[in-house]
């Protein structure tokens, strides 16, 4: 079983943020005290569910009184999935550890899926570092949010408990998101709400650059396709 410290506690929120971190000790304070400052009325509990990290991950978490999970570093899926298990929120809000969401986030977001009916959402983002981000950030907003079935960035998704629990969550495969998102817009409405309400790093540009970024997930992909999702 996991371990679990908990050093605040969220009476009844309405939103659960799940951000699943290792080695994230660089990034990890930008995105707690985003959260920490949404203006807004919901109430919400920061979930950190820290991949084995041998860094300072986890002091940082409870340095901004978040729920910290313990797992063993086997996935992201995994540790998302754990942490919407932890959860107790009626909405489920999932960040990475180097996603900051704007002040008007929940404001906005749960404003846009209330109004449309929707089961999940994603929100147009920004990605931040090299100026070839600028590619991904536009495929992001103006192709994965039309696409019949979106795919909502892991990075930036929001979806109520009951669609999240009907579908099982995400799947233990490559392009977990990818695979996550079709399988809830099979089943229940899904959309991007048309503002921008994260920024992301583009550090995986800055390092791989972009072509190699791109490799780098069209072979995700393609194992996920081979997973049949």
């Amino acid at each position: 079983m996991p371990s679990d410290e908990r050093d605040g506690d969220v009476d009844e929120p309405d939103v659960s943020f799940v951000v699943p971190a290792r080695n994230e000790g660089d990034y990890l304070r930008g995105t707690l005290g985003s959260l920490a400052a949404l203006d807004t009325d919901y109430a919400a509990e920061v979930i950190v569910v820290d991949g084995d990290s041998s860094d300072d991950t986890r002091a940082i978490a409870r340095e901004y009184g978040a729920t910290v999970l313990q797992e063993g570093g086997s996935s992201i899926a995994v540790a998302r999935n754990m942490g919407a298990d932890r959860a107790t929120g009626e909405w489920l809000a999932f960040v990475d550890a180097d996603t900051r969401v704007r002040a008007n986030y929940l404001t906005e977001l749960l404003g846009f899926v209330e109004a449309n009916g929707l089961a999940a959402a994603s929100s147009y983002c920004r990605i931040t570092g090299p100026h070839r981000s600028v590619l991904m950030e536009l495929t992001i907003n103006h192709v994965f949010s039309r696409l019949e079935r979106p795919i909502l960035p892991g990075f930036n998704c929001l979806v109520h408990r009951r669609a999240f629990e009907e579908i099982g969550g995400f799947p233990e495969v490559a392009n977990e998101d990818t695979a996550f998102s079709r399988a809830l817009a099979r089943r229940l409405p899904t959309a991007y709400c048309p503002n921008v309400l994260v920024e992301s790093s583009g550090r995986r540009i800055a390092d791989q650059g972009l072509t190699g970024t791109l490799w780098h997930y069209l072979s995700l992909d393609v194992e996920r396709l081979r997973a049949e999702y």
